[in-house]
């Protein structure tokens, strides 16, 4: 097969269709990285004409240019649509364009998690922009502070917009968390083990990581105030045993990984891009990792960096001040490796070094007032002051911005295969650096003079009207910056000339591709024997066009790629991926349906969308899978190896691990909430504590048991060879799971709670329904298996689906146990038998 022939064979099989129906359908990882990035863009370009009206508003003193009402949802807006619509998406359209492109893959490991993604986020935004438009925006500020956020004083649904819409957008935001982590981990080229990946693949993993752990509190944070709002759970109510500090302490938990998860992914491409401008070999690629893992961890401890003023302990906050100030020594390392890897190279001062130049100077500033910020003393005189304000700015547009900035223009050539005009990018960059300086950096001077953020206004003579005037005008001068930076690369889009293959002589996979980009990527997969692969092998690129790797010809019309163990990178299933499906954006839309009934209050659907969630979900599961064994398979490229559903560690055994993962970082924030609300929140033990019924709770118990010992007996037949006798025995663990749940949520109404009455039983049931939610999924998994091992679809190679199942069981199981500890066990002296 000649390379036009092969081209022709595999676009047939990983093209998207045409028009409207290809844009609904796609799953193309291509297609779904540009389309982030877009829609990214666009909210950045919103969430920048707010901005430009709260400067307008605050350019002198008491300006009426708008009223109090409509500052506050300008601020929440600007800061909600910069923070979860813009920085984390963006970096995750360019992880799904690039990451398999690096790493020599044909697509990610999830094609259709990433398009749900997708539409989760697209529906997610578009109900807070509707919201906006309609006048009905959020204003409580983006950290949704509660009691300020609770009905008694947002009584509208401004803040239920806020919590649904953005719980619905970090729906997607973890879906591709867990997408990323598992695609790096086990979707490589063959002999890119860990220690030869890109600098890129690692940041983005350790990223990726943290939002598997650092979303979840978020989502819970959510969860728990929509329930105070909807339904009177007191959680964060002082009355009623609450403690408004719960939401700060769930919502920072969040916040402080979250500054670190938006820097990482900018410093990627910082370790990318500026050894090709200094035409050296980045050094210190062992050191870079290393602190990159360290940040990773780090950041864990540190967000009780913003409840300094909170009343913590002194104890509490020197430790936290402690590991504010250390978080700055692995951000150094990594700064030292890039200097060093300048001064040891020939630099050239191409449009994306002018960026990393400015990330240099920003970033640095922004990271000194952090170890300012980081000083207990000096964090009390300008806590919720202006001075909080520009710091912010300085990290996260000095560190996120500006290197997406240079990675822009540094990967542009291979996305749209047309180049920018130099000199309207560098008028750009100019206008972009000092407009923000000028705006940032005197709101330094403004907050230590003592103005406060947030306020809409202020009056005369306090010295502040020179230092907001000046900011207000630089604000615009960078607005105009962006703009010019928009017409460049639409006019490069549409006009540039046509860019080479490599026009940067870089070393890294994804320039080893023809321009434009085809839809599979690579026409045969690479095997790589170093960092720099097309140094290694100049003729790389020509070889794989030429089928000379894995997988060089299309299989019964499947789409393929390779699957890698995850330390030594060598070849170790075929991954057969599904293709275009209506499937991800039909259970959005069922999702959404949930949050647009809870936030119109129509409860009464809710069951209604979660019944279409499962049955879609049940038909997403069925449409895969493999019902015959096909045995070992030859790669074209030496290696022979069976395809993933007959693999021991599939891709979708280790995305149910990494799921498991964020569902774990959920439970532990709800049992860290139970435990803080009964140690400081007033009221606590209640008079009255769960008196729970000890026969229900030990038939759920026994029939947990029974569950898992009827699943490991599924297991092991399935493993001898006899399919029937298997689906009795994960009929026999789906029902036994059915029992437990039966037996939990009679305890549970035996015990009498009233959720409305104290925080003591609304944490409990939601503890209760945790668990019972997890029994739920527990059962339909082993009932899907049970069906599945009727119709023929496991054997002995073929076990994936219930080993998965089985580990869903297991974590149920777990947490049922603990749930019924952690609730039943304040009670256990009033115990009875019904």
């Amino acid at each position: 097969m000649n390379a036009l022939h092969r081209h022709q064979a595999l676009d047939a099989v990983w093209r998207t269709p045409p028009g409207l129906r290809g844009v609904l359908v796609s799953v193309n990882h291509s297609d779904l990285g540009k389309r982030f990035m877009i829609a990214a863009f666009a909210y950045f370009a919103i969430g920048g004409v707010l901005a430009m009206m709260i400067r307008a508003q605050l350019s002198s003193p008491r300006s009426a240019f708008v009223g109090a009402e409509i500052f506050n949802q300008l601020f929440t807006m600007h800061g909600s649509l910069m923070m979860f619509m813009f920085a984390i998406p963006f970096f995750e359209g360019l992880a799904l364009y690039m990451l398999p492109k690096m790493v020599g893959a044909r697509d990610l490991a999830f094609p259709r998690l990433s398009a749900f993604g997708w539409w989760c986020y697209l529906f997610g935004g578009f109900i807070l922009l509707t919201a906006m438009v309609l006048g009905l925006a959020p204003d409580g500020g983006w950290f949704m502070y509660t009691p300020l956020a609770s009905r008694a004083f947002t009584p509208g649904i401004n803040a239920d917009v806020w919590l649904l819409g953005i719980t619905f957008v970090e729906i997607s935001a973890v879906c591709a968390s867990v997408e990323l982590t598992v695609s790096i981990l086990k979707m490589r080229a063959d002999g890119m083990r860990l220690s030869r990946m890109p600098i890129f693949a690692w940041y983005i993993l350790v990223t990726a990581l943290m939002m598997v752990v650092g979303f979840p509190p978020l989502i819970l944070a959510s969860t728990l105030l929509e329930l105070e709002r909807a339904f009177g759970w007191p959680f964060f109510d002082v009355a009623k045993g609450g403690h408004p500090l719960l939401w700060q302490h769930l919502f920072w938990l969040f916040g402080h990984p979250e500054v670190y998860i938006i820097f990482l992914p900018g410093a990627g491409v910082i370790s990318m891009v500026l050894p090709v401008m200094a035409r050296h070999p980045l050094i210190g690629y062992g050191w870079i990792v290393g602190s990159i893992l360290v940040l990773g961890f780090f950041s864990f401890g540190l967000w009780v960096h913003h409840m300094f003023a909170t009343g913590i302990p002194h104890l509490a906050l020197a430790f936290f001040s402690a590991a504010s100030t250390l978080v700055a020594v692995p951000t150094v390392v990594q700064i030292f490796a890039w200097l060093a890897t300048l001064w040891a190279g020939r630099p050239v001062l191409r449009l994306p070094m002018l960026y990393i130049g400015g990330f240099f100077v920003v970033f640095l500033i922004g990271g000194l007032t952090g170890v300012m910020l980081a000083i207990v003393p000096f964090n009390w005189q300008v806590h919720d002051t202006a001075f909080v304000t520009a710091h912010l700015h300085y990290v996260l547009i000095g560190g996120f911005v500006f290197p997406m900035m240079a990675g822009i223009y540094y990967w542009l050539p291979r996305i749209t295969g047309r180049v920018t005009n130099p000199s309207l990018g560098a008028l750009a960059f100019c206008l972009v650096f000092a407009g923000f300086n000028v705006t940032f950096l005197v709101m330094h001077l403004t907050g230590l003079m003592g103005m406060p953020r947030r306020v809409f206004t202020y009056d005369s003579g306090l010295g502040w009207d020179i230092p907001n005037f000046i900011s207000s005008l630089g604000s615009f001068v960078m607005a105009f910056g962006f703009a010019v930076a928009l017409i460049d690369i639409a006019l490069a889009v549409r006009f540039g000339r046509r860019a080479p293959r490599n026009p940067w002589k870089a070393e890294t996979l994804e320039w080893a591709m023809p321009s434009p980009v085809p839809s599979y990527n690579f026409a045969s997969l690479p095997t790589v024997t170093g960092r720099r692969p097309l140094e290694d092998d100049p003729g790389l690129a020509h070889r794989l066009a030429a089928g000379e790797g894995h997988l060089p010809t299309p299989r019964d019309g499947l789409r393929e790629t390779l699957g890698v163990d995850m330390l030594t990178g060598r070849v170790t299933e075929i991954v057969i991926l599904p293709g275009n499906s209506p499937l991800p954006i039909v259970t959005a839309l069922a999702v959404g349906s949930f949050f647009l009934a809870m936030l119109f209050g129509l409860y009464w659907l809710t069951p209604v969308s979660v019944l279409a969630v499962v049955v879609l979900v049940w038909l997403w599961a069925a449409a895969i899978g493999a019902r015959r064994d096909v045995g070992p398979l030859d790669t074209g490229g030496g290696a022979v190896v069976p395809p993933h559903h007959e693999a021991a560690e599939a891709p979708g055994w280790w995305g149910s691990v990494f799921t498991l993962v964020a569902d774990a970082s959920f439970f532990m924030s709800l049992i860290f909430g139970y435990a803080f609300l009964a140690t400081v929140a007033p009221g606590w033990p209640p008079p009255r504590l769960f008196t729970p019924s000890i026969a229900p709770i030990l038939l759920a118990v026994a029939a947990l048991l029974l569950a898992l010992a009827a699943g490991r007996h599924a297991l092991r037949t399935v493993m001898a060879g006899r399919s029937a006798p298997a689906a009795w025995s994960a009929g026999l663990a789906a029902g036994a799971t059915a029992l437990a749940l039966a037996g939990l949520l009679t305890a549970g109404w035996c015990g009498g709670l009233s959720a409305g009455s104290h925080a003591y039983d609304a944490v409990t049931w939601v503890l209760v329904a945790y668990a019972a939610v997890h029994l739920a999924v527990a059962g339909l998994m082993l009932a899907f298996v049970a069906r599945r091992l009727v119709g023929g679809w496991g054997s002995a190679l073929r076990s994936l689906e219930i080993r998965v199942a089985l580990m869903w069981s297991a974590y149920a199981a777990f947490a049922t146990v603990a749930v019924i500890v952690a609730v039943a066990g304040p009670g256990g002296s009033s115990w009875r038998w019904w």
